[in-house]
């Protein structure tokens, strides 16, 4: 018999945080070998790929978390100012080791200005895309951040097809269209876009937008904040 007592969504969000905690304690551990065994862990296929998998379960846990307080109401952006390029430079670093064990270029092109907006949930996001870059890039991935039209534009960028035409647009995913039954859910956009949406300033919202072409002609990730 079920005890009508028991928040299983808890439960389950309370088993994620723990998942994730140990996930993050893995990635350093991995970061560690890595540096304890050079040069031999570098080129090393199944080494990459497994710090690879890691670091998107630990992402999909993140987003999960943050979808789930969403959903509770509960997630809001606190946002301050932050100087942005040291922030990508930050959160670049966090993946130059698995960049370079992949023999991946990397490069940031970011104008020298400030962003108002809550830095652990764009960390959440921009990880999740680097993430994404790496698997679909071919040799190079560029971060890229630039003021336009008012808002802050923090873009990924990388040299691979792009991104099909049912996936390029901009706005906000609506959560009922996320396709379990394939596979392919779209977690990481809408989590994206719901991150965009949460930074306001008056009547404009942020937003996400999709498309090809770019510095390096492949798939083009920004997230556009007022």
């Amino acid at each position: 018999m079920t005890d009508p007592n028991i928040d299983f969504s808890m439960v389950l969000a309370s088993a994620v945080h723990d998942m994730k905690n140990s996930l993050g304690m893995l990635l350093n551990s991995l970061d560690e070998l890595r540096i304890e065994h050079e040069p031999a862990l570098v080129g090393s296929n199944k080494f990459n790929m497994l710090q690879y998998e890691a670091e998107r379960m630990h992402n999909d846990l993140v987003q999960l978390l943050g979808i789930y307080r969403l959903g509770e109401n509960n997630l809001s952006a606190h946002i301050d100012e932050h100087y942005v390029p040291d922030f990508l430079a930050e959160h670049l670093a966090r993946h130059t080791p698995l960049l370079e064990g992949l023999g991946i270029d990397y490069a940031i092109d970011a104008a020298d200005i400030n962003g108002f907006f809550d830095e652990d949930l764009l960390t959440g996001v921009l990880n999740n895309t680097i993430n994404n870059a790496i698997r679909y890039t071919k040799s190079k991935i560029l971060l890229t951040a630039r003021q336009e039209d008012h808002e802050l534009v923090i873009g990924v960028e990388d040299d691979g097809q792009g991104y099909p035409a049912s996936m390029q647009h901009s706005g906000t995913p609506d959560f009922k269209s996320l396709d379990f039954k394939t596979g392919n859910t779209s977690l990481g956009l809408f989590f994206a876009s719901s991150v965009a949406v949460l930074h306001q300033n008056g009547d404009r919202t942020g937003r996400i937008a999709l498309h090809n072409g770019g510095t390096l002609g492949g798939g083009v990730f920004e997230i556009r904040l007022p």
